[in-house]
């Protein structure tokens, strides 16, 4: 599933904090989507309910006016098994670490700062802060986006081609039978 830039600006989950007022020392922060958000999400999300979805992050500070947030986003969803069409659950576990920098300075920041990526060498570049602002509820809805399974399965379902009727049959069998009857009705 693919969800475009303005459904991303549009989500329900906002949870905004300044990074001048994140403490030199760093700060813990949980947030934990209420109902209604949750209720708001899960069309957006492309599940049938997000029964739970929270977030814990360390905040901290990356030179004056820079943030890491390091945490890990968890949840449950609802959704259908692409095999049973049978209601299943599914937990979420996503790791978070990223770095924010004021915008325009994320082009200049040295890319041995940014975060490497699991199974690669190069280094993730900085996001841009929106006006000094890094929103978590933003971010934990990206992740926990991440972590959805697009074809949830129940365990130990499994899909079973159909059963042809004679294990013989060639797959044109009937077109050729067609022909021939179409031909002796002509002769």
């Amino acid at each position: 599933m693919t969800v475009s830039p303005q459904a991303i600006s549009e989500w329900p989950w906002s949870v905004p904090i300044r990074v001048d007022e994140i403490p030199e020392t760093g700060q813990r922060v949980t947030v934990i989507a209420d109902e209604r958000t949750r209720m708001a999400l899960a069309p957006i999300v492309g599940v049938d309910a997000v029964l739970q979805l929270e977030a814990i992050f360390e905040l901290l500070r990356r030179g004056r006016d820079g943030v890491q947030v390091i945490g890990t986003v968890t949840g449950r969803v609802g959704q259908t098994c692409v095999v049973t069409l049978e209601p299943i659950e599914n937990d979420i576990s996503e790791a978070v670490d990223l770095t924010f920098v004021p915008r325009g300075a994320e082009a200049t920041v040295d890319r041995v700062q940014g975060i490497v990526l699991h199974g690669t060498e190069e280094p993730e570049p900085p996001e841009a802060l929106n006006h000094g602002t890094v929103d978590l509820g933003k971010i934990a809805t990206e992740f926990f986006l991440l972590g959805i399974d697009r074809y949830p399965r129940k365990p130990g379902a499994q899909f079973a081609s159909p059963a042809t009727e004679e294990a013989g049959t060639k797959p044109f069998a009937a077109l050729a039978a067609l022909r021939d009857s179409v031909g002796k009705a002509r002769s």
